[in-house]
């Protein structure tokens, strides 16, 4: 009889610098973990780790090659893996973040090769625990709903805890309430935004940054 692994548990609120350190060790190892975002938990993981990836997508019975969101820390590190159709979009995206929105952009040439993808959404998380771990890492972090395909995301962290503890390797917590809404997604890969979806930010709080009323 074998025994199945269960993820480590942290609560984040007790000891906020050790968890932000296991988190990053589980990412350096390839190692799939869930943590609290500005939006509701998420999968976290390397999305240049294949292997890593397709766990993710194992776990939440998802077709592979789907897009995840991905959590950046800064325009400055965003530029290096996207590109950007005019300084328009890039005050855009500043004036925009951070915040619960993600936003469908281009990858450079360097990343879809790497990726195998032409594009991605992005977040600047509003959010202490997603920033301190993007600082440490200064990469990119897959943010992807805790859930199975079909099914509704799992807001609390006893049912986190019971539906995955033995799919990842760390569960990364916290007893504060979150928004527990999905994050309003945009495309800004032409040249008009498109709303994909509205979340806890509204669309038309947005347009006025696109100098649209």
């Amino acid at each position: 009889m074998f025994e199945i692994n269960k993820a480590e548990l942290v609560n984040i609120d007790k000891d906020f610098d050790s968890a932000v350190e296991r988190v990053c060790k589980l990412f350096m190892e390839g190692k799939i973990f869930v943590y609290p975002t500005d939006t509701l938990y998420g999968f976290g993981a390397n999305p240049f780790n294949d292997d890593a990836v397709m766990k993710i997508s194992r776990i939440k019975s998802r077709e592979e090659g789907k897009m995840y969101i991905l959590l950046i820390n800064n325009i400055k590190n965003l530029s290096h893996y996207v590109n950007v159709q005019s300084e328009k979009h890039w005050d855009f995206l500043l004036s925009l973040w951070p915040n619960p929105v993600s936003v469908v952009l281009k990858l450079n040439s360097r990343t879809r090769n790497i990726l195998g993808i032409e594009i991605a959404a992005f977040r600047i998380p509003n959010h202490r625990f997603c920033q301190k771990i993007l600082d440490r890492i200064q990469m990119p972090l897959i943010s992807t709903s805790v859930n199975r395909s079909n099914k509704p995301p799992l807001r609390e962290f006893s049912e986190i805890r019971d539906e995955f503890s033995g799919d990842v390797d760390g569960i990364f917590y916290t007893e504060k309430r979150s928004f527990f809404e999905a994050s309003t997604l945009l495309d800004l890969t032409g040249e008009e935004p498109v709303l994909l979806r509205e979340g806890k930010i509204k669309f038309s709080d947005i347009l006025p940054l696109l100098g649209k009323n």
